[in-house]
């Protein structure tokens, strides 16, 4: 299946799993090494809302930047918005490889991206991500250091549209309650999910 290609200005939850279901994070270092690639490559061209890395799998709540904020070589046609994914995905391969002694694919596939067209939509997969660890029983999404849930919470600096999440839930508290009691329609997003 051909993949629509990634537009400026628009919202997307990109995903993925390990090759075979196998684990892409093997380590605790493998977890932070991930976000700083996704830092170096991605950050110039999308904004991050939220995200969830798992064993053998990830979420992340992008919004590609506006295009007059996007990289001149994005802009001119030179280079495809979903290059810096790619780049992102076989430096970590490489590593992963490299340091694991193994050879070949570390993901299924291409990158899963769904464009995400409305408001209601994306509050319910800001839940669903945020507290995917729970979801998943690996972790009680409250205390799991691999996702965005602690972050959007805290008043220390970050990297994340902190402001813009919370705005979508009206405050941090309100934001707290609705995962709390996962007030989400689960159902309405199973086609999109990897289980």
């Amino acid at each position: 299946m051909k993949q629509q290609p990634f537009e400026a200005a628009q919202f997307y939850h990109v995903f993925n799993r390990g090759n075979n279901r196998e684990n892409i994070f093997k380590t605790t270092d493998n977890y932070s090494y991930f976000l700083n690639l996704v830092k170096k490559y991605l950050l110039s061209i999308c904004d991050i809302y939220s995200y969830c890395l798992l064993p053998n799998h990830f979420h992340f709540i992008i919004r590609i930047k506006d295009f007059k904020e996007l990289p001149e070589n994005f802009t001119s046609g030179k280079t495809k918005l979903h290059q810096p994914f790619s780049n992102l995905f076989n430096a970590y391969t490489k590593a992963i490889n490299k340091k694991h002694k193994r050879t070949g694919s570390l993901f299924q596939e291409h990158l899963k991206r769904i464009k995400i067209t409305n408001e209601e939509y994306l509050r319910h997969l800001i839940v669903y991500v945020n507290t995917n660890s729970t979801h998943h029983a690996i972790s009680n999404f409250k205390e799991y250091k691999y996702a965005s849930y602690l972050s959007l919470i805290s008043e220390k600096t970050s990297l994340l549209k902190r402001k813009e999440v919370l705005n979508l839930f009206n405050d941090v508290e309100n934001f707290k309650y609705v995962l709390n009691v996962k007030k989400l329609n689960i159902e309405a997003l199973n086609e999109y999910l990897l289980e």
